[in-house]
């Protein structure tokens, strides 16, 4: 697909709403448009497969998604009231955005800016925009039972967390909450924000063979691996998929 004409500096919404009718559809719930050349490489690696690792019962938790694949967005200014626009050239940097998620009735639109980023990149920002959709839809059971698990490593004193969102929001609770019984606006946000980075990394996982950065600020391995362990149980990974090496071992073994 060659480039879309009239399509630079307009809004996200805008640039979905222009060109609706051209979207390509990509299973029941996903389409895509591009406003850069794909080959059927680019196609499988940008959006088949990570579409494919999502788990049926995640998918059965999305909206309609268009994709939205561009060479850059730039953040809007602080006093517009709009989404990131869709522009070829490249922003001064503190206007770099290299994600956009704009949520309709009925419809979410992700945006992506593809010039230089890396694959690898690309990949967490899609997932971490579909786990962004679950946290907004997620069971009562999902939350309860992965609430208790936060519960649990806060009364525990357990450092650390997956990324850096949730990694500051643990930190604000901390400064400001002594006890964790209660569902307090705090407490909820840095809930939300944990099962968002979690999960994340979770559908990555399922996707792509990632390691994960150790650091100081990362969450012990023993406490990840129950939180893996936790989403693999609510959401369960495709068949052919996994989400530990072993089970792929495990599985091949069998079919020998």
């Amino acid at each position: 697909m060659t480039a879309l004409p009239d399509s630079a500096n307009l809004s996200v919404d805008q640039f979905a709403e222009r060109y609706r009718r051209e979207m390509i559809p990509l299973g029941k719930n996903f389409s895509y448009l591009s406003d850069l050349p794909l080959s059927e490489e680019d196609v499988r690696e940008y959006l088949q497969e990570p579409i494919s690792a999502v788990p049926p019962t995640v998918y059965s938790l999305l909206p309609k998604i268009s994709i939205l694949l561009v060479p850059y967005l730039e953040k809007a200014g602080a006093r517009e009231k709009t989404t990131e626009r869709v522009t070829r050239e490249r922003p001064t940097d503190s206007l770099v955005s290299w994600t956009s998620c704009y949520v309709g009735k009925g419809e979410a639109v992700l945006a992506f800016a593809l010039k230089d980023q890396e694959m690898t990149d690309y990949h967490y920002h899609f997932f971490h925009s579909i786990a962004s959709l679950v946290a907004d839809k997620w069971t009562a059971d999902a939350q309860r039972e992965y609430s208790a698990l936060i519960r649990q490593e806060l009364q525990s004193d357990v450092h650390g967390e997956v990324d850096e969102r949730s990694w500051h929001l643990k930190q604000q609770l901390l400064r400001h909450q002594k006890g964790f019984r209660k569902d307090t606006k705090s407490f909820l946000e840095y809930v939300r924000q944990s099962f968002v980075d979690t999960l994340t990394l979770y559908l990555h996982g399922i996707c792509c063979d990632i390691d994960v950065e150790t650091g100081p600020r990362q969450l012990p391995s023993r406490f990840l691996r129950r939180r893996l362990l936790l989403l693999e149980s609510l959401y369960h990974p495709p068949e052919g998929y996994a989400v530990f090496p072993e089970q792929l071992s495990r599985d091949n073994s069998r079919s020998r």
